[in-house]
């Protein structure tokens, strides 16, 4: 069953939409996780490392702050196995690299630009979410 967490995902929300903001106002750059992290990997320059670098380290780095604030761990839970989890991420990697570009790049950015490609994107990746979900739930019953 999965729990409706309108706070949480409201509060969220807003972090990656500032985070987007400020990225773009400080470096000019669109906030894509899968871009930021292809360029750790393969940096064009040692600046340009840096500040995907530390953006990187930021999201990685959240746990830390939540046990700081709250004094646990956050609670991670899912629906699946550990092997579902990682064949869903290889999927997710496969679809990232035909769609150039992930939800973060093309739903919060894109849609917010008005880019008629990332408009596409974000609603094939939002069909084909509800798509999979049905299947694995209704249909194949995991």
């Amino acid at each position: 069953m999965t729990e409706f967490t309108p706070w949480a995902s409201l509060i969220g929300g807003i972090l990656i939409g500032f985070a987007s903001v400020l990225l773009m106002a400080f470096q000019g750059r669109i906030l894509g996780a899968t871009g930021i992290l292809a360029g750790v990997i393969s940096p064009s320059s040692s600046s340009d490392w840096a500040w995907r670098a530390a953006l990187l380290a930021g999201m990685v780095s959240a746990p830390l702050v939540y046990l700081g604030a709250s004094g646990d761990w956050p609670e991670i839970v899912t629906p699946v196995s550990n092997p579902m989890l990682i064949l869903g991420g290889l999927i997710v990697g496969v679809g990232v690299t035909f769609g150039s570009g992930c939800t973060s790049g093309h739903g919060v950015c894109g849609l917010a630009r008005l880019s008629p490609r990332s408009i596409v994107a974000t609603l094939t990746f939002m069909l084909t979410t509800g798509i999979t979900v049905y299947v694995i739930r209704h249909v194949i019953g995991v």
